[in-house]
């Protein structure tokens, strides 16, 4: 919208004149001058009018043009009106000056400098022939990539910063993504926070993920006998949660499956473990929604087993379902960017446990059991105090306890991966929806890791503790402490 007085009102005398209804509006001249969001309910027929009668005005974006940005000095002869025909010359080709500089009294008392934004290539050249015939020019920086934008498009450069990350996408998409970024800005602002924050959380996101595939991948690997057959594997990711894996001299079974974007990195890595078989993954257990916990399942051919209601969450894309903060903008939104940038591929077989079966650990209810080789997990439904649907694994006899988001020993988790997770709870405000429940989850999981310790004494085992980040662990004193060797794997 242009920026003068007036216009803000225009745009609202419109919408009331085909009876729409303004739900929310957000604009911040130190974001953006010229960028207004509007979210408005209307008829079907009274959309049409609005959006026709803002497009005839010039008000209504309905793509995202690649910019290019142009600097330059230009040499202007000493008289009147040389600014003004420069200045008639940029209009005429559609650029939109970001910066101008120019003081006679200075060191170079003819030299302009001028920066331009420019949607066309060609409107540069037209520009560049049309001052070269007439003006002496130095031509400082020339930039198709919209890395040297200014923020007088600041919209414009954030959206080929996220293309950057997910490839080429329609316009469609990337204007509700930068919506739905807007929203969450909006809200976080309302909370005391930088707005430049959040949208540098959100680039550095998807950032962080991308630049840690390929030759950039690496992991941190435990393994334990946890009993006469079955070994196993925690392997903690670059970012996100943990992959587990229970292997026997037959199958295998994994407890968690990482982002998408990992997928083939974490084969790479199974294979160098000599876990690389597919087909020996005959189920998958997933504790939770989240894609860090989820996201690759697509990619296996096993049936994935997970709770009702985080098969919900997954068809909803809200992490927040079934919980209090099921209407959070912050948690809808925080699903849909983190499923978009770590590339999300939830499984295709889903089998959902079955529900409670009457018996209980301490407070969480039973849902069955899951075996592999003489290990015997039981099943344990959560009060839905991270995500709704979350699910704990259990065994008392040989001492495992598969914790998932709800006991993390965040001491043993490297600064890289800390200052990722930092991302996610400064966007969400807290990773858990329901932080009343996650605290007395936490409390009755660490209980049932000293009934089991109580349990097992003097048969020289611990209570295994497999948190969904961070280092398998054990309980020392009434702390998580890091148990057993930890090697690094990274590709060669």
């Amino acid at each position: 919208m242009p920026d003068y007085p007036g216009t803000l009102q225009r745009t609202a005398g419109i919408i009331k004149k085909y009876e729409g209804n303004i739900n929310r509006i957000q604009f911040d001249r130190r974001i953006d001058p010229c960028t207004v969001f509007f979210e408005v309910t209307a008829t079907e027929a009274s959309y049409d009018h609005i959006t026709r009668d803002l497009a005839s005005l010039g008000y209504l974006q309905t793509s995202l043009k690649s910019l290019n940005f142009l600097k330059f000095y230009v040499y202007l002869p000493h008289r009147a009106g040389a600014l003004c025909e420069f200045l008639s010359v940029t209009t005429s080709v559609g650029a939109n000056i970001a910066f101008i500089d120019f003081d006679d009294a200075g060191r170079h008392p003819d030299r302009l400098t001028i920066s331009l934004n420019l949607e066309e290539t060609t409107a540069i050249d037209r520009l560049l022939d049309r001052l070269k015939s007439r003006y002496r020019l130095e031509i400082l920086e020339y930039d198709t990539t919209g890395k040297h934008l200014d923020d007088t498009v600041f919209y414009v450069r954030f959206a080929q910063e996220i293309r950057a990350l997910i490839g080429e996408s329609e316009d469609e998409f990337l204007l509700s993504f930068l919506a739905g970024t807007n929203h969450i800005v909006q809200e976080l602002m309302d909370r005391g926070n930088d707005p430049r924050q959040v949208f540098d959380s959100v680039l550095a996101t998807g950032r962080t993920t991308k630049a840690t595939t390929g030759e950039h991948f690496y992991a941190d690997i435990q393994k334990f006998s946890v009993s006469a057959f079955v070994d196993l594997y925690c392997f903690q990711l670059p970012c996100g949660g943990n992959i587990f894996v229970l292997n026997t001299a037959g199958e295998s079974l994994m407890i968690d499956t990482g982002y998408g974007i990992y997928h083939r990195d974490v084969m790479a890595m199974l294979a160098s473990c000599g876990l690389g078989d597919k087909s020996r993954f005959k189920r998958l257990v997933i504790t939770h929604a989240d894609a860090d916990h989820c996201g690759a399942g697509g990619f296996f051919d096993a049936p994935a087993l997970m709770h009702e209601g985080t098969l919900a969450i997954i068809q909803t894309n809200n992490r927040a379902y079934g919980s209090r903060s099921e209407h959070s903008v912050l948690e809808a939104f925080y699903t849909k960017m983190i499923n978009l940038f770590s590339q999300f591929s939830p499984s295709a077989r889903i089998e959902c446990f079955p529900h409670p079966d009457g018996k209980a650990r301490g407070i969480f209810p039973c849902m069955g059991k899951v075996g592999i080789g003489d290990l015997k997990l039981e099943v344990l439904d959560g009060l839905g105090g991270h995500t709704c649907g979350q699910i704990y694994l259990y065994s008392e006899e040989h001492g495992l306890l598969f914790a998932a988001d709800s006991v993390i020993n965040f001491a043993s988790m490297s600064a890289e991966r800390a200052t990722y997770s930092s991302l996610a709870a400064f966007l969400v405000t807290s990773v858990n929806v329901d932080s009343d429940l996650a605290k007395k989850e936490r409390l009755a999981l660490l209980e049932l890791a000293v009934h089991t310790d109580e349990k097992l004494s003097g048969t020289g085992r611990r209570c295994l503790i497999c948190g969904g980040h961070g280092a398998v662990s054990v309980l020392d004193e009434g702390k998580l402490v890091a148990f057993g060797e930890i090697r690094r794997y990274q590709p060669n």
